[in-house]
């Protein structure tokens, strides 16, 4: 046949099949999702021969640290284009003359020569009749491939971009599986190299090359062990058998790993989702501090991965990130810079410098943020409490990116509730994407999520429209879906929050307080922000009074502990000598814009001893404690009939590491607790944790001072 004509002839399939190629691409972007997570997206070739602009060299960047690499990898960046298509119609000539009859060496030259052709032209020759008769050739004579040989082959096909799904690879992937046991710890690695290149899960052969390296430990040097990681990472798995294993041979060469390889490693560890002891993660963040410079921005985002999924603190690090994300912010792409923020927001540490220049640097980068990226970041900012007027720009060009990027939400609507709840804790609520989020649609389609439970951040955001904009017209959730999410969330509770020992104990003592059990109750005051309460309730002369009862129950109670109160007065002086509670100004957080050298919120100084009691603690005096003090008869008309009060028994992770600053559910929180009428009074963790170690008399006085000291400032 002429080759003109030849030609011509494949234009034509070429036109034929666009539309095919299309959905192919389509549907390969959205089913390979075992090695395209939604954290980290992996440069795979596609099926038309291009690769991902975003990622497609700086995770495999490590390879180029060493020559011994190229032993074990494969280097796409190095693919030649040395046979034109005219060569290449010459070859699939001989396929047909020969059909059958062809050695393993002239199939593997055959295919070695297809994958040598252009970039632009690799579709026609996927889409001749004679190349799929040359993959069928080659799948009858696997058996007599030579190890070397069948990798070439698998190189051949990642330099055609053969899709990942082509029903000739799981015939491959069996044949290397067979042969495992037979191949060398540097042939493994390469055919774990290509099958990642080729963007195909193989997860039984992956089992095959775990249980080769366990067997073969001694063989494992400083690139084979980070090539092993950059698989285990890809192949997001990790056999226990090989942790232990990993992490000893990892502090073995540690001092000996380049700062790209040490990005490679991290970024190994987190997308297994298996961590090394904390000792063992500390030292490697340690080695990657002493290396922070030269480090790519690539390799310091991976370390932030790790730090986020490990929950680790390190200091060093934290800090010397506030002055390389601020040099190197102006020429970051936008998910790297999400996962610097969000690493920063899951372990609470809150440092204006970074935060400043992710700012400064968003609206240049905005245009290109997915839907995923501008979500996690108003979710991280809001957690850190980065108010709107604090940043002008940050919140409207982030809200902008979610209403150009709707659609996403079809197939993700955990980022819009994402999104919406970090703008709430911000103190902002944009009703046209409220309503998207709280429609019938959207609220089944997020209902029947199979892999997310979603219902709660939808029940969040339900109750917090009610609070935030009572007069709004956004729809609401039904009553079976809060009161069914309400039950989740108090069996929960239940379960875990109630029984910790310092809430048992702050309502221990408040019922001691108070005068019982009726005067304290338990509970979620605002369910759908998710954590208890312990709600008391005193009148306008600040008597308490029982919670939900009726008047009369009340007036009796009252009467109850007139009756029972001591000739001690509790006034102001002698609370001053029995407690000397020493209190910590809260830290000025708002200095955002105002000085860059400000590396952090001033930490809070822990306290060893809460209370120095400077007199006897008598039987009178002890009785007196567990009363109300008398009140004149007078009724103030400054305060309600009655006086709700909050009570809230509070962590270390409410709040900003180190710090005095509530992290923004919590801020929301107090923040709508104001709303429904109710006034907080803190037992916040450096004062209330102390105090569990004291004797019960200073907690009864300690609790005195912290009901009615803050009902007295409100008069």
């Amino acid at each position: 046949m002429n080759l003109d004509r030849q030609y011509l002839r494949h234009k034509i399939i070429i036109i034929k099949n666009r539309r095919i190629n299309h959905t192919s691409r389509r549907l390969s972007s959205t089913k390979n999702t075992l090695l395209n997570t939604a954290s980290d997206r992996v440069a795979v070739p596609t099926p038309n021969g291009t690769k991902e602009p975003s990622a497609n060299s700086a995770p495999r960047a490590f390879q180029r640290c060493r020559p011994e690499y190229r032993n074990m990898t494969h280097d796409i960046s190095q693919c030649s284009s040395t046979v034109d298509l005219n060569e290449a119609f010459l070859v699939l000539h001989k396929v047909t003359v020969q059909k059958s009859n062809m050695e393993p060496s002239e199939v593997i030259n055959f295919l070695s020569k297809l994958g040598q052709i252009p970039q632009e032209q690799i579709v026609v020759v996927r889409g001749d009749k004679r190349f799929n008769m040359l993959l069928r050739y080659s799948v009858e004579i696997l058996p007599n491939f030579t190890t070397p040989q069948l990798l070439d082959a698998l190189r051949a096909f990642v330099n055609l971009a053969l899709p990942h799904s082509h029903s000739i690879l799981g015939l491959y992937e069996t044949e290397f599986c067979q042969r495992a046991c037979e191949m060398d710890l540097h042939e493994l690695l390469l055919a774990a190299d290509l099958w990642r290149c080729l963007g195909r899960a193989v997860p039984k052969y992956l089992e095959r090359l775990f249980d080769n390296v366990s067997r073969n430990f001694n063989q494992m040097g400083v690139p084979e062990l980070v090539q092993l990681l950059y698989i285990i990472g890809e192949g997001r798995r990790c056999p226990d058998t090989l942790v232990q294993p990993v992490e000893s041979l990892l502090m073995r060469h540690l001092n000996q790993l380049k700062p790209e390889e040490l990005g490679a490693i991290c970024l190994g560890l987190f997308k297994s989702q298996h961590s090394l002891s904390e000792r063992a993660t500390r030292r490697l963040v340690d080695r990657a501090l002493s290396v922070v410079e030269d480090m790519s921005d690539f390799g310091i985002v991976n370390v932030m991965k790790l730090m986020r999924f490990s929950y680790l603190d390190h200091l060093p690090w934290l800090e010397a990130m506030g002055s390389e994300v601020p040099r190197r912010a102006p020429k970051m792409e936008v998910q790297g810079l999400m996962h610097v923020i969000l690493a920063f927001s899951a372990l609470h540490y809150r440092d204006d410098r970074v935060l400043l220049a992710v700012a400064e640097r968003l609206p240049d980068v905005v245009s290109r943020c997915r839907s995923k990226d501008a979500a996690k970041m108003l979710w991280a900012f809001g957690t850190l409490g980065v108010l709107p007027n604090q940043c002008p720009n940050l919140y409207p060009c982030l809200t902008a990116i979610l209403r150009e990027r709707q659609a996403e939400f079809q197939r993700y609507p955990e980022h819009l509730l994402t999104a919406l709840l970090g703008l709430a804790f911000a103190g902002l609520f944009p009703e046209d994407l409220l309503s998207l989020a709280l429609s019938t649609e959207f609220v089944n389609r997020a209902s029947n999520s199979q892999e997310l439970e979603l219902r709660k951040d939808l029940f969040t955001l339900d109750g917090t429209v009610g609070l935030e904009l009572p007069e709004s017209t956004i729809p609401r959730l039904s009553l079976a879906i809060r009161e069914e999410v309400t039950k989740q969330l108090w069996d929960f509770a239940q379960s875990d929050i109630c029984q910790k020992p310092e809430v048992l104990e702050a309502e221990d003592v408040l019922r001691k307080l108070l005068g019982g059990e009726m005067f304290v109750r338990k509970h979620m005051i605002l369910p759908h922000l998710r954590s208890i309460d312990l709600e008391v309730h005193l009148d306008q002369n600040d008597q308490p009074i029982p919670v939900s009862s009726g008047p009369g129950q009340q007036n009796l109670a009252s009467q109850n502990l007139d009756a029972r109160l001591s000739g001690v007065t509790i006034t102001d002086d002698l609370l001053a000598q029995l407690t000397n509670t020493r209190k910590t100004p809260v830290q000025q957080s708002n200095k955002f814009l105002q000085k860059p050298e400000v590396h952090t919120v001033e930490p809070v100084r822990e306290r060893e001893s809460i209370f120095n009691v400077g007199i006897d603690l008598t039987d009178d005096l002890l009785m007196a404690l567990t009363k109300s003090r008398k009140r004149s008869p007078r009724l103030s008309d400054s305060k309600p009939s009655i006086q709700r009060l909050a009570v809230q028994v509070t962590h270390r992770n409410h709040y900003c590491y180190r710090t005095e600053q509530l992290l923004g559910l919590h801020a929301l929180k107090r923040r709508q607790l104001a709303l429904a009428g109710y006034r907080v009074v803190e037992l916040p963790h450096w004062e209330w944790f102390p105090l569990l170690r004291r004797s019960y008399a200073e907690k009864l006085a300690y609790l005195h001072c912290k009901i009615f000291s803050c009902s007295d400032s409100k008069k």
